[in-house]
């Protein structure tokens, strides 16, 4: 059913800020600088005009629930970047850059299968390989004339054998996604009690006990689809970045790097890193 919803006035609410710094995959430019995305089973198209944000799209969902849950428009991000800003110039300087990412809350096992595939991948390749699968094994929805595809349900994407998957590019991915589509659909791995539990170290335990889950993977996966927001992701970009602005361009381990975060940018490190990161990657 096609839905209209209205941002109006809208603060800390930017569509290239949002869609492209990293956090989703399922989210195109169009032509006239909108942006069209599939979002559980809903197709959504964002255009800024002015001070407000129009969302149209075909939907199963009220869309005015659908949209204040996926990004996340009770969080007060005005007040976030108030706070980020006190710590130093550094985060003052990115959260000026980029004061209209919101992190989406995106759907768990979306987020978790889109991670895997992320991992040695580009942005454009995991694109690519994301839309594919979902072109096979997810249902059809039609927008504005367009076809688009919904991310397959973990049942719907056990029918894939390896090789169906290697055959969609995933190349080394294929097995670690198949044996993961398994965890899940035996129940090994109960993705709504991980949804439920709030010990972050034992959602993480959970998460890493999946094939293709490292440290990385397990922190996008808690930060975009589980909003806990202290978890910091540390990529070859953010190593990066961390090490040139608070350790003299001496690289850091990891861990390291997560214990000076936990310390300096406290609860809200994981909404730090974004802006940082794509602050320094956007330079």
């Amino acid at each position: 059913m096609e839905q209209k919803y209205i941002i109006e006035n809208k603060k800390s609410f930017n569509s290239i800020h949002i869609f492209e710094c990293g956090q989703c995959f399922r989210w195109n430019k169009q032509e006239d600088g909108s942006y069209v995305g599939i979002v559980r089973k809903n197709v959504l198209k964002v255009e800024e005009k002015e001070y407000n944000v129009i969302i149209t799209g075909n939907c199963e969902e009220n869309i005015k629930d659908l949209c204040e849950d996926y990004f996340s428009l009770k969080e007060d991000y005005e007040k976030v970047k108030r706070d980020l800003a006190k710590i130093d110039d550094n985060l003052k300087t990115s959260i000026k850059f980029g004061e209209g990412i919101r992190i989406l809350h995106q759907d768990l096992w979306e987020t978790l299968i889109s991670f895997i595939i992320s991992a040695n991948n580009n942005i454009p390749r995991i694109k690519g390989i994301i839309e594919r699968i979902s072109k096979k094994y997810g249902k059809k929805i039609t927008f504005e004339g367009k076809d688009y595809y919904t991310f397959p349900t973990p049942e719907e994407l056990s029918k894939a054998t390896v090789e169906d998957l290697r055959n969609l590019g995933l190349g080394f991915r294929d097995v670690r996604v198949y044996e993961t589509t398994k965890k899940v659909c035996t129940k090994e791995i109960d993705l709504e009690k991980i949804k439920e539990e709030k010990n972050i170290e034992k959602i993480e335990e959970e998460l890493l006990s999946l094939p293709g889950v490292g440290p990385k993977v397990a922190d996008c996966i808690m930060l975009f689809a589980l909003k806990k927001y202290q978890v910091f992701p540390i990529d070859v970009w953010v190593k990066r970045v961390m090490s040139e602005l608070y350790f003299e361009n001496k690289e850091q381990k990891p861990q390291k790097i997560k214990d000076f975060v936990k310390e300096y940018y406290g609860e809200k490190a994981g909404l730090a890193q974004q802006y940082l990161f794509y602050w320094r990657r956007e330079l």
